[in-house]
């Protein structure tokens, strides 16, 4: 059992790794904010974690793979929500984040700027059906038919969000590591180039079918 937790550790750690619209979020969040604020992105990358991992245990997965219609509406939601998230980020001004000891009116501002970027990381990989469907094909080849599936889910989804939290911790380090260098202009191109990926990833899911799942 240890050894297979290991190996899930591992995988979860290459599947984390490759970029996609989480860790273009992180990247781009600690870029335009550092680390403190892109916290809580990864805040909700990792609460999404949790849902797409309890929904997959619940069987909404296999309910998407065998609904063409329900299927559509999540990942037309998807695809919608990423093109107009990519959209807001290219037409960003690139500006960094609030400067130290914000007077009241911008405490409320940084407080919007947490929701959102928690508001939006979450939303991503909520609304992506490829979650549902890639954790209902995953989590069962780590699990012990004789052994309570609670528990079993549970374990994993822990495993699993500390390999994502830890991963875009990394990615929000080196967003804001790079910024450093490159200020406010660095941070414009940053968003652009991330929100062009988030657009070509949006139109990327309008080709997954129902009949390839």
């Amino acid at each position: 059992m240890e050894l297979s937790l290991l190996t899930f550790a591992l995988l979860a750690l290459v599947v984390v790794m490759t970029p996609g619209p989480t860790v273009l979020l992180a990247l781009t969040n600690g870029s335009r904010f550092g680390i403190p604020v892109a916290g809580y992105g990864i805040a909700g990358a990792a609460i999404s974690d949790a849902v797409l991992i309890a929904a997959a245990g619940l069987g909404l997965g296999a309910i998407l793979a065998a609904s063409a219609l329900l299927f559509s509406v999540v990942k037309w939601i998807g695809v919608a929500y990423l093109v107009w998230l990519g959209v807001q980020m290219m037409r960003s001004s690139g500006q960094l984040g609030p400067v130290e000891n914000p007077s009241d009116k911008k405490r409320a501002g940084a407080l919007h700027n947490n929701t959102a970027v928690f508001r939006k990381s979450f939303l991503v990989a909520v609304t992506n059906p490829k979650g549902y469907l890639f954790f209902t094909a995953f989590l069962p080849q780590f699990l012990i038919p004789t052994e309570p599936m609670l528990q079993q889910y549970a374990t994993l989804a822990l495993i699993f969000i500390v390999v994502d939290v830890i991963t875009m911790t990394a990615y929000a380090g080196l967003g804001a590591k790079a910024v450093q260098f490159l200020s406010n202009r660095g941070a414009l191109w940053i968003d652009r180039v991330c929100g062009g990926l988030l657009v070509a990833l949006g139109l990327a899911l309008t080709l997954l079918k129902h009949a390839d799942v």
